[in-house]
């Protein structure tokens, strides 16, 4: 009886030490052990490292770490026996335990321009500062597993839906109440340029996302000063501005368009990339911003088929190549970043991916801080999470072996609690044995590997025996065929079992271990070790400059000099340009007076033809995601200079047919547009390098069809103006609005500045800031126009409101209304022959351009199209063919008349000693359809060249038979991706959404 006593005392002990409670005055007090982690290899923050050392914890906390140290009473031993132990990781993008959002199709449906959202709120719902993530935050186990099992202990979470998301918040991934697991409540705030699931039609451009947040930086600040009315979107996003602001972008293109809002309002970012740093690494460089980087590096292709390997385009094929080298250019570029596991089709890769980056040249060091402290002290938690130390919170993995090589993870600990992750194989049935059975005698059987996964090779047989299952000292083996199935049990160093032959017969085997098997740990070696970056182009694409064209010193001898002023065509004359100007024009020029140090060159252009180079008054090229912002009929504040696209092919293509600048317009579903860019088709520079610095500043109005929509289907015959009177009222309406506007601003300007310390600045407004610059002069209008009488209607309008219509485009009735628009002050730019392709086109006629340049009205021809930008010479030779038009005022329709309506003829547009050297070499009479370009510069700097063309070309191909070479190669044993057709995405004035 008194054993049995001592017996149930011991069992209730137990009990009571399972549940960590001891029970004092009847009340259950929470007991935490103390766990002792000895004889590890424990990294503890990067670049530290204890060998055969101790790691204490108790609770929740760590105790202490050190090589000698004294283990308390008590404690629960754990030998780990060599393994190694690392802070568990951080992951600051992450939407763990979070509602997702659901994504809304609001294009097919009636268009929705108000806000649903009842409540004190912003009049977006994609703007919702507001929204609080540790609020809607619950943990969810099954989720945390994929986390777990990458090596995370800790991720920044929120919810992952429209522009301005609200603050997101630090959480652990135990399986603790969500009080405990609530690290930091409001740990950052989030932004992005995707508006989410909001059906709300505004924005449908990536420009207007721009010009949204812009607005509601201004707005935030006037909101402060103000007292008159209360809303909790502002206030949210006023109080976030001290929190760390995380913006997540979609491509690379991106980081300007940030650090032009970061630059603008002053607001640092963190900005969360999309793993393609590598294509604009100098620019990602100069912003100074801190990253957050996916590792979705792109599987290959499979190429296997020649035909539909063709369809993958270079630019694709270099980047798969290049990508995982992105975190060691990041590294070596000293550019701080962390790593995410977001953006990766399958979690389990995670791993995987990052241990490609150790091979692309990330050493360990940087991609362990890039884990742990850095995404720590980014968002203010280094005093928590991060690193192994004293006092902080009990985060750890604990690895079968170095981490960023090849090490399991077995346990991962958060916050002091244990989730096995992969069970630990701690019997080491490795070695050489000699099998027996009734069927073989003393066949030889090695088995090798690692503790955890051993392998087998049967040396005797035909067919290798595998080991398919094992668990301490029980294994599974068989055959790929099946023809040996078999169980077996490890016991003092041997392994005897059962197994069934392909005939379906039992057999007893015995395998006696002859002597160990020694596992030679294998360091990664150089030879596994690529550091050398594949070479990054300009863009990194086909026909992308290895090095960006410099400024060359040329002497153009004996060449028809299309001069486009007063001296007319000039025969055998001669051109020099150096420094990117025109420096010299006239006959038997010596190079020696101009370049007596420095390097020049000759080239003789004796037969050939030389011009300025042409300018396309009207584009839609080289835009990013959306060229309407069309969800209201005045978007003035959104600006193309924003979204302009470095790496649109169409640049090279154009400037394989002599154009050098264009105005990039904003589309025609609204009857005031956006703000225009002009710029020069500089390929291979990045987006602020092609814009002209100093031109005057442009913005697109249309009439007609397209602005009122009536004919664009049910679900477009809702938004203001449906009628073409409407579309004058929609004028009227905002330039009554930016008088007021002006007035108020004028008002609170000439305050004393006593005065004006107790008066609120009025509320800044875009929109109605660009319409106020037109009243000023200050920009100058682009209206798409067709029909007489609306053109008539905005003259009327323009005269009436004090400013004037620069350009009226495609104008294919000004031929009706010349007179009156040369007494306006307009200019044409038109298109050469088009017609008949809608009904309010049905009166063009080809003779539209003759006639507006012989009524003084100064005419250009524009393409609007990304294929006849590419032969505008031939669109001007039509003026010649169906007006009469002398060849001189033909060409100077593509060039100098297209200067001049874009306020550059100061610069551009003809041969001219001080002006740009912009220069076009053809083979013959530009206007002839015959006519090739052989040489295009831009500011002097050789742009295209056809025999260059030919060796790009050649490298291309050459370029293309590499890559799919390494592809056909590749054995990160990844499905492939299949081969598909490479859409190009072409923009016109109507196209609506970014689709």
């Amino acid at each position: 009886m008194k054993i049995l006593r001592i017996i149930i005392a011991l069992a209730l002990c137990n009990q009571i030490f399972a549940q960590e409670t001891f029970p004092v005055n009847g009340v259950a007090e929470t007991f935490k052990p103390i766990y002792a982690f000895t004889n590890a290899n424990i990294i503890s923050s990067p670049g530290v490292e204890f060998k055969n050392s101790t790691l204490l914890i108790q609770g929740d906390k760590i105790l202490e770490l050190d090589t000698n140290l004294n283990i308390p009473k008590g404690a629960i031993i754990y030998d780990l026996n060599g393994d190694y132990i690392y802070p568990s990781f951080i992951d600051l993008y992450s939407d763990y335990g979070l509602p997702k959002a659901q994504k809304g199709k609001y294009h097919y449906y009636r268009p929705q321009y108000k806000s649903n959202k009842s409540g004190a709120y912003h009049w977006n719902e994609a703007i919702h500062p507001e929204i609080n993530s540790s609020e809607e935050f619950s943990s969810n186990n099954d989720d945390a597993k994929s986390y777990l099992s990458n090596g995370f202990g800790v991720v920044l979470t929120h919810i992952q839906d429209g522009i301005l998301r609200g603050s997101g918040a630090l959480v652990s991934l135990s399986k603790k109440s969500d009080n405990e697991n609530l690290l930091i409540k409001d740990c950052a705030a989030f932004y992005s340029f995707k508006k989410g699931v909001s059906t709300q039609k505004n924005p449908t451009s990536l420009m207007g996302s721009i010009a949204l947040i812009r607005q509601t930086f201004l707005d935030s600040e006037w909101y402060k000063s103000q007292k008159n009315q209360k809303n909790l979107s502002y206030d949210a996003f006023v109080k976030q501005q001290e929190l760390p602001q995380i913006f997540s972008l979609n491509d690379e293109l991106d980081y300007n368009r940030i650090y032009k809002i970061t630059d603008e309002f002053e607001v640092d970012f963190i900005i969360k990339g999309n793993g393609k740093e590598f294509l604009r690494i100098d620019e990602v460089e100069s912003t100074k911003f801190s990253v957050i980087i996916p590792l979705n590096f792109p599987n290959a292709y499979e190429v296997s088929n020649p035909e539909t390997a063709d369809w993958i385009s270079l630019q694709k094929l270099k980047n798969w190549e290049a990508a995982p080298y992105n975190p060691a250019l990041l590294a070596q570029n000293e550019i701080e970043f962390c790593i995410t596991s977001a953006d990766l089709k399958n979690s389990k890769d995670f791993l995987k991916k990052l241990r490609i980056a150790i091979t692309k040249g990330l050493s360990k060091e940087d991609a362990l801080a890039a884990l742990t402290t850095t995404p720590a002290r980014l968002v203010g938690a280094d005093n928590i999470v991060g690193t192994l130390e004293a006092g902080m919170l009990a985060n750890f993995i604990i690895t079968s072996d170095d981490i960023f090589e090849k090490g399991n993870i077995y346990e991962n600990w958060t916050l002091g609690e244990k989730h096995i992750i992969n069970k630990k194989q701690n019997v080491d049935i490795r070695g050489h044995y000699t099998f027996n059975s009734d069927e073989f005698e003393n066949k030889l059987i090695t088995i090798k590997g690692e503790l955890s996964k051993p392998k087998t090779i049967f040396h005797e047989l035909d067919s290798a025996i595998l080991i398919t299952n094992l668990s301490e000292n029980n294994l599974n083996l068989s055959t790929n065929d099946g023809s040996f199935r078999a169980i077996g049990k490890f016991i003092n160093g041997a392994i005897n079992g059962r197994y069934q032959n392909g005939k379906g017969e039992y057999n007893n085997f015995t395998m006696i271990r002859d002597s160990l098997f020694i596992n030679q740990k294998k360091e990664l070696t150089n030879d596994k070790i690529n550091t050398s970056i594949p070479a990054i182009w300009f863009p990194n694409k086909a026909f992308g400059f290895e090095n960006p064209p410099q400024h060359k010193n040329v002497l153009f001898k004996n060449a028809t000099i299309w001069t486009n002023e007063s001296e007319g065509i000039l025969q055998n004359s001669d051109v020099i340009i150096s420094e990117g100007k025109i420096i010299a024009i006239g006959g038997l020029l010596n190079p020696l007076d101009y370049f007596q140090e420095g390097e020049f060159e000759i080239i003789d252009a004796s037969k050939l033809h030389l011009t300025s180079g042409i300018i396309d008054e009207h584009s839609h090229i080289a835009i990013s995601r959306g060229v309407n912002e069309a969800s209201q009929a005045v978007s003035s504040e959104v600006r193309i200079g924003d979204v302009i696209n470095p790496n649109d092919h169409n640049i090279y293509r154009q400037l394989s047919g002599g154009t050098v600048a264009s105005q990039l317009l904003h589309g025609s579903a609204n009857p005031i547009g956006g703000q225009s860019a002009i710029i020069k088709l500089r390929w291979g520079s990045n987006a602020e390098e092609m814009k002209i610095a100093g031109a005057d500043k442009f913005i697109k109005f249309a009439l007609g069809e397209n602005v009122k929509q009536s004919n664009w289907g049910d679900f477009e015959n809702e938004r203001f103006p449906q009628t073409r009177m409407g579309v004058e009222q929609v004028f009227y309406d905002a330039f009554y609005r930016a008088r007021a506007y002006q007035k108020i601003w004028r008002d609170y300007i000439n305050l004393s500045s006593s005065e004006r310390k107790n008066t609120p600045a009025p509320r800044e407004d875009l929109e109605l800031n660009a319409l106020v610059e037109i009243l000023n002069s200050e920009r100058f209008i682009t209206c798409h126009s067709y029909v007489q009488s609306e053109i008539n209607m905005l003259m009327h309008v323009a005269d009436s409101m004090g400013f004037t219509v620069n350009i009226f485009t495609h104008i294919l009735e000004g031929y009706k209304v010349a007179k009156k628009m040369k007494e306006h002050g307009a200019g044409a730019s038109t298109f050469s022959d088009w017609w008949a392709y809608k009904f309010e086109v049905n009166e063009a006629i080809p003779y539209n351009a003759t006639l507006l340049n012989n009524a003084g009205v100064i005419t250009a021809i524009n393409s609007d199209d990304a294929e006849m930008g590419r032969r505008l010479n031939q669109e001007a030779a039509k003026a010649v063919k169906y007006g009469g038009t002398s060849e001189e005022d033909a060409w100077k329709m593509v060039t100098l008349n297209a200067a001049k309506l874009l306020h550059l003829d100061d610069r551009m547009g003809s041969i001219k000693i001080g002006k740009d050297a912009d220069i076009v070499l053809w083979t013959e009479n530009p206007l002839s359809v015959y006519a090739k370009v052989l040489q295009t510069y831009i500011d002097g700097k050789l742009m295209f060249e056809v025999e260059f063309d030919k060796q790009l070309q050649e490298r291309d191909k050459q370029e293309r038979m590499r890559i799919i070479k390494l592809m056909m190669e590749d054995k990160n044993g990844e499905e492939k991706t299949k081969a598909e057709p490479t859409i190009e995405k072409l923009y016109h004035c109507d196209t609506e959404y970014d689709e």
